[in-house]
């Protein structure tokens, strides 16, 4: 059953009108209802000390947290417990989001152009200056509060040779510049203003009048109009607004009064307008702020040509003030709340489902994924510190790169964002065409095609190079693909499809971006590469032949987008990803090399490499279990053993089920027994680690997160530290 808690900032809901309708329908419809302020709620028992209408008055009640929080107080006055609604909103759906102020609103509309031509030009004022330039070109001004409601604060100014009739309410003077300077200035002291063009509609009368449109939801999640009616001003006065004087009459008699034989088309024009404008705000409310919306009021006029002009659009419109409709009003909000509590995921995927097609269709945003069996992460960071130079990136955190992830990137990423740059993690058929559904890339990068995983596709590398492809398959076709050229088994990578422009990067072959005199340095690698018709000499700050890929992947997309040598140079200088050939320096010159995040066999043969080129004197390596290999483990493991012998390893420790595989291939191909070590028992591990390292030995731990090879790696900085 659901349960509809009304959020309000008064303690007392007898000064709330609207709360007994709400407990009265909420009731005729058979669903719980209690009042509750932000300070009624604990956290800790998950109940909300509120008030239940019950026998004709409000009774205090314990209630459990509500199903679904209308959300019916003032934003101002509810500020005050920010925290606790925010943490609230974490766990309970909201009815009734802000859409933002009178100003907001506007740009937003006129940013996403379908309805910008209906939206009166709109100036904020900054100075008495400022607003006088204004009037010099429009001559009939509206001047008023940003965030003004019910009518207040409204002018409309018009100039009159060198003086200006000032009209507010039915009251019109005549200032002169002078007095009208000190009106401004008084006004604008009070808070932010806008000046608009005096657009008006008038009756036949002479009369002002304006028409409100008053949309909701209903019970099924869809707009529907609630009513349409006009809104006339007093004689005299300019301003419709009800709580100055204005009045309502019934749509059809005053548009047949009005227009006659066109009020059948106006009617059908408005109740359009009226839904259309509704579904647009909540489309851009999804897309900026990943909420919906659910009730709206706009005011509208009608110039001497019948055409519609927006004069302000209302997040909390009151209750029509006529025609006996309080009750449909609540009636359409009840049966939403109910429809909001039980139907959240189906607006979740309907919130990232408008996300990834405004993602699509904005033209010009790079939206850069990255899948690969090894160095997505790396590649991820090079890329987005080269782009972070000169744009405002959204890139995923470290390790975020399952779908779930990317459902939630969808939610974050909005319109300040110049560039967008994901991991596309992979671990069985069908995952990156997930991805792609969510957040469609136009900028993919596969980095290679390893292992990783190999044991979920029956040991065929054929299988993950398929799953690899979904990428190419689920970007925008006609989009830039990189690829690794020196990946003997990315040839298997589905390409000869794909529409767009393709790029290679390389080292040993020809490539498009091709590295070349690479070299280890302290800390970082050396390589040199022609890029935009100029040899130039670049450095990374991380350790290792393969992370030179990684960077020539970013460089590869930087080029692309008209980046210059020079800030893809300063960008590669970027934030290393943690636990990646981290180095830690311990006393007597012993240096460990934290790899302790990822670990396959193309990985783990990285990292001995790199144990290799910076070793001064003996090479340990001590490597844990590489799981998801299947039926190729005992095989895979035999080549790692192979590679640590040929590479002139002189201390061996694997950590592990199975891992003992690497160190009989070593012994067989030549490795003294009496240097490898086999533990399941890490504290048996970190015992021999204690008795047996000496001074200036240098230490690669290599493991996956699963198996805490960290520990080790905690275990050795500790134990050596300086």
């Amino acid at each position: 059953m659901t349960i509809i808690g009304m959020l309000h900032h008064r303690l007392d809901p007898k000064t709330v009108i609207k709360s007994y309708a709400y407990a009265a329908v909420a009731k005729a419809e058979g669903v719980p209802f209690f009042y509750f302020t932000p300070k009624s709620v604990n956290f800790v028992n998950r109940t909300i000390r509120g008030k239940v209408y019950e026998e004709g008055q409000w009774q205090d009640k314990l209630m459990p947290f509500p199903n679904v929080i209308y959300n019916a107080g003032s934003p101002e006055k509810l500020a005050v417990s920010k925290g606790i609604i925010e943490k609230l909103k974490k766990e309970i759906p909201f009815t009734t989001n802000s859409i933002g102020n009178k100003w907001n609103v506007m740009e937003r509309l006129i940013e996403a152009k379908e309805f910008a031509n209906y939206v009166i030009p709109s100036e904020i004022v900054k100075s008495v200056q400022g607003f006088h330039k204004y009037i010099a070109s429009n001559n009939k001004v509206v001047f008023k509060p940003i965030d003004g409601r019910k009518g207040k604060g409204i002018y409309f100014i018009s100039k009159i040779g060198n003086n200006f009739e000032v009209r507010k309410d039915a009251v019109k003077s005549i200032y002169t510049r002078q007095q009208l300077n000190e009106l401004l200035i008084e006004q604008l002291s009070t808070g932010t203003f806008i000046a608009q063009p005096y657009i008006q509609s008038r009756m036949k009368s002479g009369q002002v009048y304006d028409f409100r449109l008053h949309v909701q939801k209903n019970g099924e999640g869809k707009w529907v109009i609630t009513t349409i009616y006009p809104r006339v001003a007093p004689i005299g006065s300019i301003i419709p607004n009800i709580n100055n004087g204005g009045y309502t009459n019934y749509l059809d008699p005053f548009l047949e009064q009005e227009f006659k034989e066109e009020a059948f088309d106006i009617r059908r024009m408005l109740e359009h307008f009226s839904l259309s404008i509704a579904q647009h705000l909540d489309e851009i409310q999804m897309v900026q702020f990943g909420e919906v919306i659910d009730e709206i009021g706009i005011d509208v006029g009608l110039d001497e040509h019948q055409k519609i002009w927006m004069y302000e659009v209302n997040w909390r419109p009151g209750c029509p003030p006529a025609f006996y409709l309080e009750l449909d009003v609540v009636v359409h909000n009840i049966q939403y709340a109910k429809y909001l509590a039980e139907n959240q995921e189906k607006i979740k995927n309907e919130i990232l489902e408008r996300k990834s097609k405004y993602l699509g269709s904005k033209s010009g945003l790079p939206i850069i994924a990255i899948t690969g069996s090894a160095g997505k992460t790396t590649t991820k960071a090079f890329v987005d510190s080269i782009l972070s130079t000169k744009w405002n990136v959204f890139a995923s955190k470290d390790y975020w790169n399952t779908t779930e992830h990317t459902k939630i990137h969808a939610e974050e990423i909005n319109e300040s964002h110049q560039a967008v740059v994901l991991e596309y993690g992979m671990a069985y058929p069908g995952i990156i065409t997930n991805h792609c559904s969510i957040i469609q890339p136009n900028i993919s990068i596969v980095t290679n095609v390893g292992l990783a995983h190999v044991g979920n596709f029956n040991g065929d590398i054929k299988g993950v190079a398929k799953a690899k492809s979904e990428l190419i398959h689920g970007m925008d076709p006609n989009g830039l693909l990189v690829i690794n050229k020196d990946d003997e088994n990315s040839k298997f990578l589905s390409t000869n499809a794909f529409k767009g422009k393709m790029l290679t990067v390389g080292i040993n072959s020809v490539a498009n971006y091709r590295a070349y005199d690479v070299h280890y340095k302290d800390e970082g690698m050396t390589f040199k590469m022609k890029l935009q018709g100029q040899d130039i000499d670049l450095f990374i700050p991380i350790l290792g032949e393969h992370h030179v890929y990684n960077a020539l992947n970013a460089i590869a997309v930087a080029d692309y987008l008209g980046f210059t040598p020079d800030e893809i140079k300063t960008g590669l200088n970027f934030k290393k990803p943690p636990r990646r050939l981290t180095l830690y320096n311990c006393r007597d010159n012993i240096t460990v090399i934290d790899d302790t995040v990822h670990s396959h066999p193309q990985g783990v043969k990285a990292a001995i490499d790199v144990l290799s080129n910076i070793a001064k004197k003996r090479k340990i390596a001590i490597i844990g279990q590489m799981r998801e290999l299947g039926d190729l483990r005992e095989q895979e493991y035999r080549k790692v053993g192979a590679y640590i012998y040929e590479k002139g390893i002189d201390l061996l420790i694997t950590y592990g089920y199975r891992t003992e595989e690497i160190g009989k291939e070593a012994t067989a191909k030549g490795m003294d027994p009496s240097n490898i070590y086999h533990y399941i028992n890490k504290e048996e591990l970190h015992a021999l680690l204690g008795k047996i390292v000496r001074p200036e030995d240098t230490i690669l731990v290599k493991g996956a997160s699963k198996t805490n090879m960290f520990d080790t790696v905690k275990f050795l900085d500790q134990t050596f530290k300086m």
